[in-house]
């Protein structure tokens, strides 16, 4: 199949429409976007000025300033527990979502089968289909967390399944995986030969004394593991799409050839900031504080949601909640789209996470927490008029 064949197949994200809708309209309150409300911190785009004035406005080398993957090298011996050699296992990336396409571009054949773990962050399977896949889902369950169990795995592994993807802390649930489910899930790729992609993107974003463990960091999963990550969520650097992807040698070098017909390298004045941003103990300030206000709003989200009358999984990390809305009676579109133009608050519905979930909606608390409880009283109030509280 044609790419222009895989683009005609691939519908829209929803929650584009979803937030291109809200844009369009007045007094919204906008829940759906998972962006931070924080501004990139002050030392960070001076240290982008400050390549600026050095020079750093020239092509860099497909691979990425080595100054970066050095730094990100030492970030993850320190934080993650993973050894890599800066010259050959780490590329940097526009963002984080274009090294999950070139991860899989690196190793999978027409018609071959990748697992996805549902509910899931829209661009997976998307992904997929462009690098010639299949994708496959696998439902999980509010009850278990969220998390998929390998009986569940084995249910929809095939002669053609060559790889599973896994996020952690997960985009929409907020599920935290713990080692103990990320050596199940090792185990199971072993015993099926399988690569796996972990999107990492919000690891720094945990709650209630959890840590973020990355599976490449487990005995022998560095070798079929192509571990993503970015600066977006971390260092509230979303506009300035900058992103990396770690693996074995052999796929960073077929991703760098990517890299060199599409992109050819990301912009180097903002490698130079991330560089400099990376060794500042402000930069790590400012994320331990970002932290800290996620779990306020957090905390107020899950408590109102509960006490409104609908049921949440408390989030472990991320900033996302995903309410059931059964006892509504209202299918994940209807409510979204009722809400959007009733109450003027903005969500995004539970189907686009997966064709299981559409009695869930998720909401980003991304969003200051005043406006935060705004959009709760609205919500309390519009199930209240509905009568469905």
């Amino acid at each position: 199949m044609a790419l222009s064949e895989k683009l005609d197949s691939i519908p829209p994200s929803l929650i584009r429409r979803f937030f291109d809708l809200a844009s369009s309209m007045k007094d919204i309150i906008s829940l759906s976007i998972g962006e931070p409300d924080f501004d990139t911190p002050q030392h960070i785009k001076e240290y982008a000025k400050e390549g600026l004035d050095k020079g750093y406005t020239h092509y860099g080398p497909n691979i990425g300033l080595y100054m970066l993957r050095e730094a990100i090298a030492e970030k993850l011996r320190r934080d993650n527990n993973i050894d890599i050699d800066p010259e050959k296992e780490i590329i940097i990336t526009v963002g984080a979502n274009m090294p999950i396409l070139m991860g899989l571009a690196t190793f999978l054949r027409e018609g071959e089968e990748v697992l996805i773990p549902e509910p899931v962050f829209v661009s997976y399977a998307p992904a997929v289909i462009l690098a010639g896949g299949k994708p496959v889902m696998v439902p999980t369950r509010e009850e278990e967390e969220f998390k998929p169990r390998n009986e569940d795995l084995k249910n929809y592994v095939s002669e053609k399944t060559r790889a599973l993807i896994i996020n952690t802390p997960n985009n929409p649930t907020g599920t935290v995986y713990t080692r103990k489910d990320l050596e199940e899930i090792a185990d199971f790729a072993v015993e099926h030969d399988l690569m796996i992609i972990s999107d990492e993107v919000y690891e720094y974003i945990v709650y209630d004394g959890f840590k973020h463990i990355s599976i490449a960091s487990l005995n022998g999963l560095f070798e079929r593991t192509i571990t993503v990550n970015g600066f977006s969520k971390t260092f509230a650097m979303t506009g300035w799409r900058i992103g990396f992807a770690v693996a074995p040698s052999w796929v960073i070098e077929k991703m760098v050839k990517l890299h060199m017909y599409t992109v050819t390298c990301p912009v180097t004045f903002i490698q130079y900031a991330v560089a400099k941003a990376l060794r500042d103990k402000r930069s790590w300030d400012a994320v331990e504080n970002m932290r800290r206000e996620y779990q306020r709003r957090r905390d107020l989200v899950w408590k109102r949601i509960n006490e409104i009358g609908l049921s949440a999984f408390k989030p472990k990390g991320a900033f996302y909640i995903f309410p059931n809305i059964r006892n509504t009676g209202l299918k994940s579109m209807m409510f979204s789209e009722k809400l959007l133009r009733e109450a003027k608050v903005a969500v995004v519905p539970g189907i686009a996470f997966g064709k299981e979930y559409d009695q869930y909606i998720r909401i980003s608390y991304a969003v200051k927490y005043e406006k935060l409880n705004e959009a709760l009283d609205r919500i309390e109030d519009f199930l209240r008029n509905k009568g469905m509280i």
